[in-house]
């Protein structure tokens, strides 16, 4: 079975209470006779359900266009609050930043029942590191071009003036804070080995904490398999749901980390030709400046990887929430924490 193929097996249903809403608010917002195409469920994202669809009115194409809806019955708070990505969305849009555009969105529940964003549907597909889809070609000479054109663009996000664009969209998340929030996380987990190893590079990376990081927006997740390419381009940043203001360093020490042979199981190893230091490179570039603490960061994208391993395949092995990636993971998660330590001890 192709990957193209494993994927449609995967994919859900749209139920008929979530067609009903989609077609009114397209009768809404295109007008009686406008017709939806090609409903169907989106693979990936983070929180909440995750459609596509596009418009025709009067024989017109009106576009094609994704919508994201928040998670029913759970508290709206980062990645589950879906509407505050719209105005941060909006705001990268208007500076020229190749991320969807946001014409629809609302906080409350009259629409959807749950609050929404609709972006505009980018051309291409995301370049998934793990396994990527058929469709690509995986030789280095093919894929370093992506991860490279990653790293180009992720200084022009870092750039962006968000005190003036985004003044009171978010407080910024101090350092301290983006590594004891996962203990709660870890501690879960069903390997004891996996805990001691967290606990020995939690105490590690607040023991040398660096100073005065760079603030702004942060995506998150920063990594090919959250960009689109079409024949080779990268066309769009995607998948904004851990965005929030931040060291900007966290996005490239995720990159590198994600880069990162040295990380990874023979299990579950990136399709990665571009070694850390380049992508490093071209990010600082990018910013007119070094930076130092480059591998600080990189450990500690390791032990959030490594934190969030920890609950996946706890719900995986407690089948309460299925999906064997996390058993592929499950190979390198204590290598994560022990090659995070070795960066910064």
């Amino acid at each position: 079975m192709t990957n193209a193929e494993r994927h449609e097996e995967e994919r859900p249903g749209v139920d008929e209470e979530l067609r009903a809403r989609i077609l009114a608010f397209v009768a809404r917002n295109f007008g009686a006779a406008a017709r939806v195409r090609d409903l169907e469920p989106m693979l990936g994202g983070h929180a909440g359900l995750t459609f596509g669809f596009g418009v025709d009115a009067g024989g017109v194409d009106r576009g094609a266009y994704i919508i994201k809806l928040a998670p029913k019955g759970v508290r709206r708070e980062g990645n589950t609050d879906v509407y505050r990505t719209a105005p941060l969305l909006r705001a990268l849009h208007g500076q020229g930043l190749p991320v969807p555009d946001v014409p629809f969105a609302a906080p409350d529940e009259a629409e959807f029942g749950v609050p929404y964003v609709v972006m505009e549907r980018l051309p291409g597909r995301e370049f998934f590191i793990w396994e990527p889809h058929d469709s690509f070609d995986r030789t280095p000479a093919a894929t370093a071009p992506l991860w490279r054109q990653t790293a180009e663009v992720l200084p022009r996000i870092h750039r962006v003036d968000w005190r003036a664009l985004l003044p009171d969209w978010e407080t910024p998340r101090p350092l301290d804070v983006e590594i004891t929030r996962w203990e709660p996380i870890y501690r879960k987990a069903l390997e004891p080995e996996w805990i001691e190893h967290a606990d020995r590079l939690r105490l590690q990376l607040l023991k040398t904490l660096p100073e005065e990081p760079q603030l702004g927006v942060v995506h998150g997740d920063y990594q090919p398999g959250n960009c689109l390419f079409d024949a080779g381009r990268l066309t769009g940043v995607i998948d904004w749901e851990l965005v929030r203001i931040g060291a900007v360093q966290l996005d490239i020490g995720w990159l590198m980390f994600c880069a990162d042979h040295d990380f990874w199981a023979d299990e579950i190893r990136p399709v990665a030709p571009v070694p850390p230091a380049e992508l490093a490179d071209i990010w600082q570039a990018g910013m007119g400046r070094s930076f130092a603490d480059l591998r600080w960061y990189q450990a500690l994208a390791a032990y959030q990887l490594g934190s969030i391993a920890c609950l996946n395949v706890r719900l995986h092995r407690k089948r309460q929430r299925i999906d064997p990636m996390w058993e592929r993971f499950a190979f390198t998660v204590s290598r994560f924490y022990q090659e995070g330590l070795r960066l910064v001890s």
